[in-house]
């Protein structure tokens, strides 16, 4: 397998933050999507961002951005499929997404994807730990964007809607102090980010 093209998606509507951007939150000085960057960009050979609106803002990280092509608020399905798009424009056989408000998920996130991918004879993998499927940290190949468009353009919205529909493999993460994927959706999880990030939690 060709290595994969990186997606961050950061296209949600962070109504519980006030609506502003989480990737652009500070923790420990540094934003939310910043640490995604460096986490995300080694792993991958090349990296966009999936977010809608005025694109400027998201400038000063160098990275091209893939608006939503679903009208409204599609949810993630339509963040991936952007990415899809962009990546297939650059040759890219697959795409690894990353969420952008989810500052501690695994340094070797894609080779694992990857690994649990290999022999599974499914096309879609997603990260797991014993908290559940994580399923914006998935393995999609972009030779499935029409499907997800029609999918998208008849109502679906849950990931896990459509992707059990094409059959779905696991990559199982371990969770030691913390769930390595957790995300930041209220300001009271800010805090507790900032207390992991501390260790002190």
């Amino acid at each position: 397998m060709k290595q994969p093209y990186g997606v961050i998606l950061a296209g949600g509507q962070a109504t519980r933050m006030g609506g502003d951007d989480k990737g652009l939150l500070r923790l420990g000085g540094v934003t939310l999507l910043a640490r995604v960057i460096e986490r995300l960009e080694p792993q991958v050979a090349g990296l966009c961002l999936n977010a809608n609106g005025d694109a400027a803002r998201f400038a000063s990280f160098g990275l091209p951005v893939a608006a939503d092509e679903i009208d409204g608020f599609a949810g993630p399905l339509a963040g991936v499929l952007a990415g899809m798009e962009w990546a297939a424009s650059n040759g890219a056989d697959h795409i690894v997404t990353a969420a952008a408000d989810t500052p501690f998920f695994p340094g070797d996130l894609v080779p694992q994807l990857q690994l649990a991918g290999e022999g599974a004879g499914k096309p879609i993998v997603l990260a797991r730990t014993a908290n559940g499927r994580h399923p914006t940290f998935g393995l999609w190949p972009v030779a499935l964007r029409d499907d997800l468009r029609s999918a998208l353009e008849s109502g679906v919205r849950k990931v896990v809607q459509w992707t059990d529909g094409h059959g779905t493999a696991m990559a199982d993460f371990p969770t030691a102090r913390f769930d390595p994927f957790f995300n930041v959706n209220t300001p009271e999880d800010l805090e507790i980010a900032e207390q992991y990030l501390a260790g002190i939690k």
